[in-house]
């Protein structure tokens, strides 16, 4: 069973407490920049009125986990996706490869790691529901089963569609999300790149990490073969330079 939120722009009064809840949950400082940031795993952009809230997509087969080298980030069973520090490199191909922008990197940290929403991962384990969603006092977040997400946005869409743009974004978007969004306009228009393919973009960048054991191993190799043949010539010079001193020496000797 895996869980996800849905996300109601029409819904969404600009209150900010879904912020507030969020930096209390990973202890960080509330800000006032509205934006995801390095300290900041949720936020409510302003869009000329229009309150959008922004978090980790939770994709259904996310690319950040696809291209990590030491599978530092996982999609849970529940939904989540998760990210261990400990195994963190620091490599940043995750930021580089997320479709949404989402992971922040802890620039100003001596020993920095990534950063982004879990969806209260511990939370849900126990039962419970996530900071944000707990927090919203318009129920612009509703928390459940992506089955039942999908089957309320379809309803609201019906019955609403005065409301409503006729689109579930994150039902398709990159193979699909665990996050899943209405609206009444499309998302374009709110930020939101729109023109993802259906494909999980997980199977083009499993394909590309998949040959990168090769590239190293042969890689090695070159860089082996290389220095085995400067070594070597080397070692031929020295022979050279060694026996012309010996030819030398020699005939010296006979001279005299």
């Amino acid at each position: 069973m895996k869980y996800g939120i849905l996300v109601d722009i029409t819904r969404c009064i600009g209150c900010y407490a879904c912020e507030e809840a969020c930096a209390e949950r990973w202890g960080n400082p509330i800000t006032e920049e509205h934006r995801l940031s390095a300290i900041q795993n949720t936020a409510v952009e302003d869009h000329d009125g229009i309150y959008v809230p922004r978090l980790c997509m939770h994709c259904e087969k996310p690319t950040c986990a696809s291209v990590c080298p030491v599978g530092a980030f996982q999609k849970t069973k529940l939904g989540p996706v998760v990210y261990d520090p400990l195994k963190c490199l620091g490599c940043r191909y995750c930021i580089q490869a997320c479709p949404f922008n989402v992971p922040k990197y802890q620039w100003n940290k001596l020993n920095p790691k990534v950063t982004k929403c879990d969806m209260c991962y511990e939370r849900i384990q126990k039962g419970g529901v996530p900071a944000c969603v707990e927090a919203c006092p318009a129920e612009a977040r509703t928390f459940g089963t992506r089955e039942e997400l999908i089957e309320e946005a379809k309803r609201r869409i019906n019955e609403n569609p005065e409301t409503y743009y006729p689109h579930i974004f994150g039902l398709k978007e990159a193979g699909g999300t665990s996050i899943l969004y209405l609206a009444d306009r499309p998302l374009n228009k709110l930020g939101f790149k729109v023109n993802l393919p259906e494909v999980p973009l997980s199977h083009f960048t499993e394909q590309i990490m998949s040959k990168i054991p090769n590239y190293i191993f042969w890689g090695g190799t070159l860089l082996f073969g290389i220095w085995w043949i400067t070594k070597r010539r080397d070692e031929v010079q020295r022979l050279q330079k060694k026996l012309k001193e010996m030819e030398e020496n020699n005939k010296k000797g006979n001279g005299k």
